[in-house]
């Protein structure tokens, strides 16, 4: 029987945390690892001059989905936190688990990240090479990079407009919540009208601003892909209805109808993702004007691409459930960690980037050190700060 909303998942703070969620998220933050270890030898990139077109396809496919679908499941969590916390508790726990290593990361970790680059690009005797010189001009005339940070202060701002609706007009979010738990045995139903969700909150955008553009406050660290402002709040919020009801009975149940067909969610996601391919290979080769693609071909990617987003946020959770009761050897070890990687990774990232950049070796090869001591490193170093209590409160 589905609980009414408002009440307390005893289920999920009863017997413990639900694996299959983990498991999802710490896949997420694994492929932000792996993304951000290709992204710099890539072909449509400027970094490194070693590149291969296999990294090209990692990239794009990571980026068609995986930050919007993070959204999606730090919403799962809201409402349930809000009701045993209340908006007080719960913004002041988003402060402490998102504001500070917020703060943290755009003050400590990415600037020591984007040293790196700094030494790169201004060669001996023509800059001043004082870290602190670097860190006082970025911070006061920048640019100032985000890193992974953007994802933190965008997630924060979401938390807040949800603790403002909780606390105004919370029977908006039970009500949305209701009718989410209503597709629960309708699995069809409910993937079409999150495809509505997804085309909707992001094709407008996407014709407007294109892929390329990004919100940017000056040269403060707080951007947003702009094409995206609305996507994400599609996916939070959306994340926060399934949550209304027991995640352990309501539509993302382990034994649900939408576990149970992870098999066409991962079809419809293959398909889609082979139809964005072939709209690159158009753009590539039978679009006149690159810079500037004509309509039919932007509204078809922006289509097809929303729509293999949702198909994706089906099926990482739906295949996650059904390999519940499977052992994930690896990515269960990471799990405790997945935040703490999340957040030490760029600085790891560029900097090896940094190290292989001169080497003449294979785009793999490099890629594969940068992922291995990146993942490594990051991997320890949160374990490490993890034995320091209040830092283990945080991450």
């Amino acid at each position: 029987m589905l609980r009414k909303a408002g009440e307390s998942d005893q289920a999920t703070t009863m017997t413990g945390r639900i694996v299959a969620f983990d498991r999802a998220r710490t896949f997420i933050t694994l492929l932000v690892v792996i993304h951000h270890s290709a992204v710099n030898f890539t072909h449509f990139g400027n970094g490194d001059r070693m590149r291969w077109l296999g990294f090209d396809l990692v990239v794009l496919f990571n980026d068609s989905f995986f930050m919007a679908f993070m959204f999606l499941i730090s919403g799962l969590f809201v409402h349930d936190s809000l009701t045993r916390h209340g908006a007080g508790g719960y913004l002041r726990r988003r402060a402490w688990r998102l504001g500070i290593p917020l703060l943290v990361s755009i003050f400590v970790l990415i600037p020591i990240a984007y040293y790196a680059s700094f030494l790169r690009y201004h060669l001996p005797g023509t800059t001043d090479f004082n870290y602190f010189h670097y860190w006082g001009r970025m911070i006061t005339t920048g640019p100032w990079p985000s890193g992974q940070s953007w994802f933190l202060w965008v997630l924060l701002v979401l938390d807040v407009i949800a603790a403002a609706i909780w606390m105004t007009a919370p029977k908006i979010l039970g009500a949305f919540g209701r009718l989410i738990g209503a597709l629960r045995s309708r699995p069809t139903m409910a993937f079409a009208a999150f495809v509505v969700v997804s085309v909707v909150s992001y094709l407008p955008m996407h014709l407007w601003f294109g892929d390329g553009a990004w919100f940017e406050p000056g040269h403060y660290p707080f951007p947003i892909q702009t094409s995206r402002i609305l996507l994400y709040p599609a996916y939070f919020f959306t994340g926060i209805g399934i949550g209304v009801v027991s995640l352990r009975v309501g539509i993302l149940a382990e034994d649900g109808e939408v576990a149970k067909r992870w098999t066409a969610w991962l079809s419809f996601a293959v398909l889609f993702f082979g139809l964005i391919l072939l709209l690159v290979f158009a753009h590539h080769h039978w679009i006149e004007n690159f810079a500037s693609p004509a309509l039919w071909w932007r509204a078809a990617y922006g289509t097809v691409f929303a729509i293999f987003s949702a198909a994706m946020s089906f099926t990482v959770p739906a295949t996650s459930l059904r390999l519940s009761r499977s052992s994930l050897w690896l990515l269960d070890a990471m799990q405790p960690s997945a935040y703490g990687i999340f957040l030490f990774h760029y600085m790891f990232i560029i900097w090896m980037q940094y190290f292989v950049y001169d080497p003449a070796w294979p785009a793999g090869v490099k890629a594969a050190i940068v992922f291995a001591v990146t993942l490594g490193g990051s991997w320890l170093l949160t374990v490490l700060l993890r034995k320091i209590p209040l830092v283990a409160r945080t991450i």
